[in-house]
């Protein structure tokens, strides 16, 4: 190189070179903190020229948080108590006097713990019988999905399950007599767990389908008697009685001889025993059940 041109490259004034670089970490790492938790916002820049202004953004569309002005390769910026709500994206710019360049976004994750879930039962309640087909449901009403759940019967795990997006989630079971007691459960989603309040299911036991037994019916059929007077016979009188024991039921006949009415009496006078044999034979030609000593409790 020529020595003249040596002199003149030296003689020009040079500008130190800007920051071409900028990122934005996080305390503690990965984006993920939990509800209540420091969140730490961490500025890089790769050089230093001298005092570097730092700025720090919520969202998309940057909203300001804070800013601070300092000649160092990083600066932090402390959010104390992490809610909820704070979940969302962030980012940073550092400028040295020339344009701000910004860092690419970050997303950050607030991890809820669960709170006390609440075990309820079925449509069948507190009040179940044996044989029936039990659901438990258990539901923590805050907490960062997955949650998982498990079901208690005093203190033996009847089952669990498990709600990938949130909420709450139910265990079904056939209830037998040693299910009589307390039940539980208990909510988890890697940040503890928590255990719900005790309930008491009482259990009862199915009715007889045994029949009702009925008291007897009594069924009585007065005597008739023809219009003619030439034709008119004596009618007995019966009684239809109807006794239920267990799963059968008997029907008795009752017979009762009937007084005639003085007309009827001179007509079976004046058509003789013979007769009359003929008419009650014709009457009474089916058997019949005699229960002149027959006591109610004998027929039962």
């Amino acid at each position: 190189m020529l020595p003249w041109l040596l002199l003149l490259i030296c003689a020009l004034p040079c500008e130190p070179a800007g920051i071409s670089d900028v990122s934005l970490k996080t305390r503690p790492p990965g984006g993920w903190v939990m509800e209540g938790d420091k969140l730490v916002l961490i500025c890089s820049v790769d050089r230093v020229t001298g005092n570097i202004t730092y700025f720090w953004y919520r969202g998309a569309l940057g909203y300001q948080l804070e800013t601070k002005t300092q000649p160092s390769l990083t600066a932090e910026f402390e959010i104390s108590d992490m809610k909820q709500s704070d979940a969302d994206q962030y980012y940073c710019a550092a400028n040295d006097g020339h344009d701000p360049i910004p860092s690419e976004l970050v997303s950050i994750h607030v991890r809820v713990p669960v709170s006390r879930p609440v075990l309820t039962f079925g449509d069948s309640g507190t009040q179940a019988v044996l044989g029936d087909l039990v659901e438990l449901h258990c539901k923590a009403l805050r907490g960062s999905p997955p949650i998982f759940y498990q079901f208690y019967h005093e203190s033996i795990i009847l089952g669990n399950s498990s709600a990938p997006s949130g909420g709450g989630a139910s265990f079904n079971f056939s209830l037998t007599a040693e299910h009589s007691g307390n039940f539980s459960c208990e909510a988890s989603n890697g940040q503890g767990a928590q255990r719900s309040e005790v309930v008491a299911l009482n259990l009862t036991g199915r009715q007889s389908e045994d029949p009702v037994r009925s008291p007897p019916q009594t069924v009585l059929q007065g005597p008739t008697y023809p219009k003619s007077p030439d034709s008119r016979q004596p009618e007995p009188l019966y009684e239809n009685v109807n006794i239920v024991s267990g799963n059968e039921v008997y029907s008795l006949v009752y017979h009762t001889p009937q007084v005639l009415e003085p007309a009827a009496a001179q007509h079976v006078r004046t058509h003789g025993a013979s007769e009359s044999f003929q008419v009650s034979s014709g009457l009474y030609s089916k058997p019949r059940i005699n229960i002149a000593h027959m006591d109610y409790e004998d027929a039962m």
